[in-house]
């Protein structure tokens, strides 16, 4: 049997290796043992015996084996085995229907220690994934510190989980977009997950990578993605917090979520929105001219003023982004020029009254969803 193992089994052939060798020889001996013990006492010893070969898949699983070559082995046994019975059988007389009693039960013995040896095997395998799994989750929160952790401590652990710490990183905070709807998504292994804690998040290295930035696209599609800013890992803490102020904005309809956000594209916003109450005096302030005008006329000449400021004062490409015809641009124009003056002069009376235009225009977004 330990000869055709070898000979068959590739994983087991390791002649140089005597201790190795000895293992192999001691659970081809226990088994054979065993037979003999349940062939002639019904049963005697079940317990030890499925005790061993959960203890041989735990062992094949420590060792990082494939199960198939546990299974590849115990069939070899088998098959010797009945071969030898077969050979055997008439100089031992036996009956026909002795020796397909035999043989039955090798192959009742056969799915037993099988299945035995798979439910050690799973069992292994559960505990070391939960270990790699704990120990991933331990390096992303070391990760997220702040102020940020020893470089060393989070080199030394992403080495005990094979993880690659990364030039660039991102934080990616996530949301379901249903409850009940967000799946366990199908993540590559050098992406960082949690999504069990209050406010999923993932860790994404590379983020600039080429084919990086539709990676999430196809695997988060039942969850609300805000991708932060790329940043050295010592700043990932930083790269979460604006992905979650992004996803809160993408919450409140200021900022869309059919695709996910990536903060780099949205940095005024985020700017916009990071003192509400400063942006609403600015509001206040700089838009006081609009106060008296009708609501649909002050729609109008705000949405006017504020393409003109993008659009570098041309009232033709104002035209184009906003539909209407240029008469009608430079029409609006004359007024927010009778309304606001010379404030339309000074290049930061222009900067402050954009930022007030944007967040009106933002506000006004959030307010019709």
């Amino acid at each position: 049997m330990i000869g055709e193992i070898r000979a068959g089994v590739p994983e087991y052939s390791r002649p140089g290796d005597e201790k190795y060798v000895k293992a192999v020889r001691r659970a081809v001996e226990e088994a054979l043992r065993q037979f003999v013990v349940r062939v002639a006492d019904d049963g005697a010893g079940k317990g030890r015996l499925l005790e061993v070969y959960r203890a041989i898949g735990k062992g094949e699983a420590a060792e990082g084996r494939p199960l198939d070559s546990l299974q590849a082995a115990l069939r070899i046994c088998a098959r010797v085995a009945w071969r030898r019975l077969a050979l055997e059988s008439e100089r031992l007389n036996l009956s026909r229907r002795r020796v397909c009693e035999v043989g039955e039960a090798i192959l009742v013995y056969l799915d037993e220690i099988a299945a035995a040896a798979a439910e050690g095997y799973a069992e292994a395998q559960i505990r070391v994934a939960g270990e790699l799994e704990l120990r991933r989750r331990r390096l992303l929160d070391l990760l997220l510190s702040d102020p940020p952790a020893d470089p060393r401590a989070v080199g030394d652990l992403a080495r005990a989980v094979r993880w690659t710490v990364p030039r660039t990183v991102a934080g990616v905070a996530l949301a379901v977009r249903a409850p009940g709807v967000g799946g366990r998504p199908a993540l590559p292994p050098d992406v960082l997950a949690d999504l069990d804690r209050a406010q999923p998040c993932l860790v994404l290295p590379d983020p600039d990578g080429p084919g990086r930035a539709g990676l999430l696209d196809a695997s988060l599609r039942d969850w609300v993605v805000a991708v932060g800013p790329s940043v050295p890992a010592h700043e990932l803490a930083q790269s979460l917090r604006l992905a979650r102020e992004a996803l809160a904005l993408a919450r409140r309809g200021v900022l869309a979520s059919s695709e996910p956000i990536r903060c780099a594209d949205h940095l005024s916003t985020l700017i916009i929105f990071r003192d509400e109450a400063l942006v609403r005096v600015l509001r206040r302030v700089r838009l006081a001219p609009l106060g008296h005008l009708r609501p649909a006329q002050r729609d109008r000449i705000a949405e006017t003023l504020l393409a003109w400021l993008q659009c570098g004062y041309n009232a033709n490409e104002v035209a184009a982004r906003l539909h209407v015809h240029p008469q009608t641009v430079r029409y609006r124009l004359r007024q927010a020029t009778e309304l606001f003056g010379d404030r339309l002069k000074s290049p930061d009376d222009r900067f402050e009254l954009e930022i007030a235009l944007r967040a009106r225009a933002l506000a006004s977004r959030a307010e019709r969803r």
